[in-house]
């Protein structure tokens, strides 16, 4: 384990050109190049497993889909909908099955545990498993025969589950969708990979979908979805600029189903007694919600008694047309726990489910492969057999939190350097643009500016606000200047960069003029 505390501000240093950020932001975090020998050539032998299922639940006619973003390269999960005779219905989630590939002890096995998750970057993947199998034998390609861990969830009419089964199976995707073409489909359009019957069958799950989601914010979910920023670089590893991806309706169906899943999964081992490892989100601390408060204050925003889970989840859902909404989201994430794998208890605060854990994505993270694993051995042979040594569990448990907590840092430190080099680029260029900015704090020495095309932050320093003389309010945290000029937490004003400090990931930004040009 890295003998630091992970609130603790770490940069990744930039490369020393575009091309070499990844790297370095790799090497920094010690984030592994390539598989070892050894494991590239179990991935080729153990693809051979695909010829040999072993007794499976035959799905291959049934209508089953995938749904992902279009640059995904590997899909992990599929969904099919049936209605029994009393009109229930029966949502299926079938899930790649890593673990009839990856034998545990084996050299995939410690390659796996050891990178715990895959690394996401904006020019490339650090994949957990080798491309035989997350782009290959495990993903559940359209029209080919794929092996799966299904989970068969039946719903009545208020969306209750009333009933769980679960079974490995052979699957053979009918159609591989992007988010964008089930919208369309979803907002009345037609795709044309889909009749009239399986148009009909994709609207149902997103009925149902949204039926369990509502189900969820009424219990007391917290709503802190904001439109995914996607960095967009050039041949040379430049960020030519940030493309927003909506949070819509097709989004929401597929995490709907998988939190359905993951939930199912877990209720049902660890209620039999099989300890697993959870996906563990507490509630915050008192403390850390009394500060939450008095930060809001400061912004003008008021909160009823959010120790209240339904309160917290009701005060979320007011603000959303707030024009400091994704500031606000992140300060309520920063006073909440992290969400982490644990042994020795459940239940996740932020999706308001009492028994949690993850199962759908094994290809990509280690602890849904162990889910798998206990989960066969349930099916298989009971309790006794899916039991883990508490020891093990939680050795687990802790090395697969640290390494997913690694993996978020680095994509996250990877994403700064890239803005702060665009920002950088334009000071040096001289070709300085203009962005529309939130002030998110005042202080007695200027404002702090968020601009959401960039979702980054900066200072507007006192100096540069006014050539007067310009007074702090303590009583409002507001700033002021003779002629009736004020700054405060909310408004709107036009910046461009003026400083970017890289060392120590500082920005300074200046207003504009009036009769500068916004582009």
């Amino acid at each position: 384990m890295m003998n630091r505390d992970f609130n603790e501000v770490m940069f990744p240093p930039p490369g020393r050109t575009p091309r070499e950020d990844t790297a370095a932001v790799m090497k920094f975090y010690k984030l592994p190049k390539a598989f070892p020998p050894e494991v590239l050539a179990e991935a080729k032998r153990v693809a051979e497993r695909l010829d040999t299922p072993g007794e499976r639940l035959d799905l291959r006619k049934k209508f089953i889909f995938t749904c992902d973003p279009v640059t995904a390269r590997d899909y992990d999960d599929a969904l099919s909908l049936e209605t029994d005779r009393k009109g229930n219905r029966i949502l299926g989630v079938h899930i790649a099955d890593v673990s009839h590939f990856v034998i545990p002890g084996s050299a995939l096995d410690r390659e796996a545990y050891k990178r715990s998750t895959s690394v996401y970057f904006a020019d490339r993947v650090v994949p957990m498993l080798p491309e035989e199998l997350c782009n290959g034998v495990c993903s559940l390609v359209p029209n080919e025969d794929r092996l799966a861990f299904s989970v068969f969830m039946t719903f009545d009419k208020k969306g209750a589950m009333t009933k769980r089964t679960f079974a490995k199976s052979i699957i053979r995707s009918k159609a591989r969708f992007t988010y964008e073409e089930v919208m369309t489909v979803l907002s009345g359009g037609v795709a044309k990979k889909l009749g009239k019957r399986e148009t009909k069958l994709v609207r149902e799950i997103n009925e149902l979908a949204q039926q369990l989601r509502a189900l969820r914010f009424s219990a007391g979910a917290l709503d802190l979805e904001v439109p995914e920023a996607e960095v967009v670089l050039d041949g040379e590893g430049e960020m030519t600029g940030i493309v927003t991806r909506p949070y819509d309706e097709s989004h929401q169906m597929i995490e709907e189903c998988m939190v359905a899943a993951n939930e199912a999964v877990a209720q049902e081992l660890w209620t039999k007694g099989v300890k697993i490892l959870a996906r563990l989100h507490e509630a915050p601390d008192e403390e850390k919600l009394m500060m939450l408060r008095a930060d809001l204050r400061g912004l003008g925003v008021k909160m009823g008694n959010i120790a209240n889970q339904q309160v917290f989840a009701q005060f979320l859902k007011s603000i959303k047309k707030n024009p400091l909404y994704p500031t606000i989201v992140v300060m309520v994430l920063r006073s909440m726990k992290r969400a982490v794998y644990d042994s020795t208890a459940i239940g996740h605060f932020g999706l308001a489910k009492r028994f949690y854990a993850h199962f759908t994505s094994p290809i990509r993270r280690y602890p849904d492969l162990t889910l798998h694993r206990q989960l066969a051995d349930y099916l298989a042979a009971g309790v006794a057999k899916a039991r883990v040594a508490p020891k093990t569990l939680a050795k687990w448990a802790a090395h697969t939190s640290e390494r997913e907590e690694i993996a978020a840092e680095a994509e996250r430190g990877l994403l700064e350097i890239k803005k702060y080099r665009l920002l950088e680029d334009q000071i040096n260029s001289r070709q300085i643009l203009d962005y529309d900015a939130v002030i998110a704090k005042c202080a007695p020495f200027g404002c702090f500016v968020e601009i959401p095309e960039l979702a980054v932050s900066g200072l507007v320093h006192v100096s540069l606000l006014s050539h007067k003389y310009v007074t702090f309010n303590e009583s409002d945290h507001s700033l002021s200047a003779p002629g009736g000029k004020s700054w405060r937490v909310g408004d709107r004003m036009k910046v461009h960069v003026a400083r970017v400090d890289f060392k120590q990931r500082k920005l300074d930004f200046v207003p504009c003029s009036p009769r500068r040009s916004s582009r």
